[in-house]
């Protein structure tokens, strides 16, 4: 592996291209129509950010990745860790500093809620049944509400900001699933692990059937448009069922890991149906 492609990879540039999209498309569901560098401004804050939590959240996770995800920069040798750190470190200060530029309620969320969460998950809450998974969810949340505060339109992203929490914890506790086997032998204590498989059945199932009902309550009470309806039906919440019952019957880590994938774009799908249930 080319070790420039190796560095590149370490941020995850998939995730860096999602979190973009998750704000072009929240300036187009609260119909942002001022200066294009506060957009601009705003991506570069995500990217940052997004960049600098994957790449030392590798720092931290380098013997649990061994085993979970061999395939990664760090596990393979390609990235030193502390070129991780070093690259983590920056990426955060340049976020920051962008962040500087947007309005006060934009970088209190920015900086003094993400970015600290982001740190302190990897660090210290990641493990920790449920309330990791917490973490990670408000975290996405954030990147929504911190989107419309930067547009003046925070109001707006609330629900976007619901979607995505209820998307993540379904995502994170399937992501548990699939990385039982080296959490196990690192002492982690994730739910699965901690309460057992059944239990995190039965978790998974009350979560999804909320976020399923409550994401369709915006359309029963006339808050989006039958545009909204429909996409979020083909979205969400199909792609929610189909993991569901993909887990229950073979809570696998390969069938696990693909429908932690599918969960992400379903965040996507949900911010699409919302644009489109604003028109």
């Amino acid at each position: 592996m080319n070790r420039l492609i190796a560095h590149i990879r370490l941020l995850r540039p998939l995730n860096l291209f999602i979190g973009a999209l998750a704000v072009i498309l929240s300036s187009m569901i609260v119909h942002y129509q001022g200066p294009s560098a506060t957009l601009i401004l705003s991506v570069i804050v995500i990217i940052c950010y997004n960049g600098a939590a994957n790449a030392f959240n590798d720092y931290i996770d380098h013997e649990i990745d061994k085993i979970n995800r061999p395939f990664r920069p760090i596990s393979l040798g390609f990235v030193n860790r502390r070129t991780a750190l070093f690259l983590s470190v920056i990426l955060f200060c340049i976020g920051s500093i962008t962040a500087l530029e947007l309005n006060k309620t934009a970088q209190i969320i920015s900086i003094y809620y993400a970015m600290p969460l982001m740190i302190i998950y990897s660090w210290f809450l990641k493990g920790i049944p449920l309330i990791g998974n917490i973490t990670i969810s408000t975290i996405l949340g954030m990147t929504f509400l911190g989107s419309g505060a930067a547009f003046d339109s925070i109001d707006l992203m609330i629900v976007p900001a619901a979607l995505a929490f209820g998307l993540t914890m379904v995502r994170e506790v399937v992501k548990d699933v699939a990385d039982m086997e080296g959490d196990r032998l690192l002492g982690l204590r994730t739910y699965p692990i901690h309460f057992g498989l059944d239990n995190t059945k039965k978790l998974l199932v009350a979560l999804s059937v909320i976020v399923g009902v409550g994401s369709f309550i915006p359309f029963l009470t006339g808050f989006y448009g039958i545009g909204y309806g429909v996409l979020l039906i083909l979205t969400v919440e199909i792609p929610l069922g189909v993991v569901v019952v993909s887990v229950l019957n073979n809570p696998g880590i390969s069938i696990s890991a693909r429908s932690a994938r599918l969960l992400k774009f379903s965040t996507l799908g949900g911010l699409i149906a919302i644009y489109v249930g604003t028109l």
